[in-house]
């Protein structure tokens, strides 16, 4: 395993992130941390200006700071952007563990796949027939590769995911623990009897490079063609997505949404947790769909929609804040009725 300990001067990591340095440039800095659990030798991370005092209080030697006016006691690095920075310096001061490259003795490959040298097989791991798996690539125990499958250099395969046949995975992508990309999408016709028969699903799914995929995440292969994922996206755990979807790149789709099959997401599209969508749909680029909304028809470019069924985030604001009047209307609208011998309703 290959993991050193950092150690660098507040000059370095200022280059390193783009900020300004306020003194002591040549201080030494051994990690990063929080306020309430910082140690002397690390940065003190701080998000917005109303936390410094905790942070000045703090044993860190030093903060990372959003810019600002004023005075502080302690030596700091100001950024634009002080979340990006502390996620950069989290990456330099504790880089991932990446093993060296090992076939495990119990791994059962197949011998008409391909498996670079470099790249690392651990225990119980399966191979199929004609699989390609590429340089440096990382496949934990108990993960199964079935026939065909591509693995682009420099993946990340977690323990005990499932990647099923003729599924395709680009370059430096990352697959959390049990999830299975390539299972049998979820299609059905009713027979001469009324009963199920079942559409057999013979495409593939592709993931493009840089893609992330969380937790006991499932993906299915389309009927025909492919169900794919776009560069840069990244999905939560326990997500959903259905036969045929189209994912474009750079989306982000929170923990617990469904999405049925063959709907289309444009680029950029953020989604937010548990939301749930009807098939065949067209959502556009840069949407944001609010966490739990029931997205039942298409989306414009830049939609902001919240509420089941989901509608323009403002227009439900309103209907939320007019239900909480509803009570009040209903016991007005009762004394009308009344005053005018009408009889109450029910």
């Amino acid at each position: 395993m290959n993991q050193g300990m950092v150690c660098c001067t507040l000059k370095e990591i200022s280059e390193r992130i783009g900020g300004f340095v306020s003194r002591d440039p040549d201080l030494r800095i051994s990690g990063i941390s929080e306020p309430r659990r910082a140690k002397p030798g690390d940065l003190v991370y701080v998000d917005q200006v109303k936390k410094m005092k905790e942070a000045e209080d703090s044993l860190g030697s030093a903060l990372l700071v959003p810019i600002f006016e004023g005075e502080c006691a302690k030596p700091f690095i100001s950024v634009k952007n002080p979340k990006l920075a502390f996620a950069k310096l989290l990456q330099f001061f504790y880089p991932s563990l990446s093993p060296d490259p090992e076939i495990h003795p119990t791994a059962v490959i197949d011998s008409g796949a391909v498996v670079s040298e470099k790249s690392y097989i651990g225990a119980h791991v399966f191979i199929g027939k004609n699989a390609v798996i590429e340089d440096h690539v990382v496949l934990s125990p108990f993960t199964y590769v079935g026939e065909e499958v591509q693995i682009g250099e420099n993946s990340f395969i977690h323990p005990h995911v499932s990647l099923l046949k003729r599924v395709k995975i680009g370059r430096n992508c990352i697959i959390h623990p049990g999830a299975v990309i390539g299972g049998e999408g979820f299609g059905y016709v009713p027979d001469e009897k009324g009963d199920p028969f079942h559409i057999p699903q013979i495409g593939t799914v592709v993931l493009e490079d840089e893609v992330e995929i969380g937790s006991n995440t499932t993906i299915d292969r389309a009927a025909l063609g492919e169900t794919r994922i776009g560069k840069r996206t990244k999905i939560d755990n326990l997500v959903q997505i259905a036969h045929n979807c189209q994912i474009g790149e750079n989306c982000l789709i929170a923990a617990m949404v469904g999405i049925s099959g063959s709907v289309k997401i444009g680029k950029g599209t953020v989604i937010g947790g548990q939301a749930g969508f009807r098939d065949h749909l067209n959502i556009g680029e840069n949407c944001v769909i609010a966490g739990g909304a029931e997205v039942w028809g298409d989306l414009k470019p830049n939609s902001f929609v919240s509420g089941a069924p989901a509608r323009d985030h403002k227009e439900h604001l309103k209907i939320q804040a007019s239900l909480r009047e509803l009570p009040e209307m209903v016991k007005d609208l009762r004394d009308l009725k009344k005053r005018r011998g009408s009889p109450p309703p029910l």
